[in-house]
């Protein structure tokens, strides 16, 4: 089974062909490069996060309670068919390779039906550069749970974390790319790279300005396949696009939310059950401490 790339992550990459480019008016299209690595932008060093949870960098927020809801299409072997993605800051933190990470669930929904539900686990450190330090990703067909196979956490089996924007992109445009995550067990490793900056964006969420571009990649899968990021001050994520990828995803950004305390505890309830399923079915995710609310109490966990 391929993974998928999620709005922090890349699509599925099959065998490659040329399909649409999706890309922002006045950006360059970087030629893909064939080099199967690239390097942290800064050595990881849990003393450089005093404050993790506080993800306040320009381009990538992460505010409890905010959801962020995207529609599109992609090409999963039948064709451009409709495809959502609803991707919400919980209250939730875990202790991943000692730093504590804000919890954001992630729902991926084709043609109706839920694909793919992930946690994944992000922290900011001292100078404003935001990381990813892993993700559980459950997949299904037919509304039942398939299995989990691209887990992936720092400091576990050779994992390492990444950056997913840096405190100052607007100083790495052009530049050289940087390290997203790896994880040598599962054959993963996506980097990124700063192509554009100072542009505009119009999707059905609102208009745009300011806006910064990144092309990612997963080099281990594809030595041409381009996802195409933009990310409003702000907001973040706003749009993403694609470079000869045959899956071809788009999304737009079509609503941003923030939640009451209701719907917060019903998506911060979902994490917690979908934390404890992982605890249950992964190998790897057992190794890990159960999540926490932000404030550090213990959590409710009725399986």
């Amino acid at each position: 089974m391929q993974r998928r790339w999620g709005l922090h992550r890349r699509l599925a990459v099959g065998t490659m062909v040329a399909l649409a480019t999706v890309a922002p008016a006045g950006v360059a299209q970087a030629a893909p490069t064939a080099d199967a690595t690239c390097d942290s932008l800064v050595p990881f060093a849990r003393e450089n996060f005093s404050d993790p949870t506080r993800i306040d960098n320009e381009y990538l927020p992460f505010v409890p309670g905010t959801r962020l809801t995207y529609e599109g299409r992609a090409n999963r072997g039948g064709g451009a068919l409709p495809h959502e993605v609803v991707f919400t800051i919980t209250d939730l933190t875990k202790v991943v390779d000692g730093v504590t990470t804000r919890v954001v669930h992630d729902v991926d929904v084709n043609e109706g039906e839920v694909a793919e539900e992930e946690l994944a686990f992000f922290a900011q450190d001292d100078a404003g550069n935001v990381w990813n330090l892993g993700e559980y990703p459950e997949e299904y067909e037919d509304g039942a749970f398939v299995g989990a196979p691209d887990v992936w956490i720092s400091g576990i089996d050779g994992a390492i974390g990444g950056i997913h924007m840096p405190a100052d992109p607007e100083a790495l445009l052009n530049g050289p790319e940087y390290l997203q995550g790896e994880a040598p067990a599962i054959d993963f490793l996506d980097c990124a790279r700063v192509v554009g900056t100072n542009g505009t964006v119009d999707v059905p969420a609102g208009h745009f300005r300011d806006v910064l571009t990144t092309h990612e990649r997963s080099p281990l899968e594809s030595d041409t396949a381009i996802q195409v990021k933009d990310h409003a001050p702000g907001v973040g994520i706003v749009r993403v696009g694609a470079i000869n990828d045959p899956e071809d995803e788009t999304l737009v950004l079509t609503r941003v939310e923030q939640l009451g305390p209701a719907d917060r505890a019903a998506v911060d309830a979902q994490a917690i059950r979908l934390d404890v399923h992982g605890h249950e079915v992964s190998d790897v995710y057992r190794q890990t401490p159960y999540v926490r609310v932000a404030t550090g109490g213990l959590v409710q966990r009725n399986g």
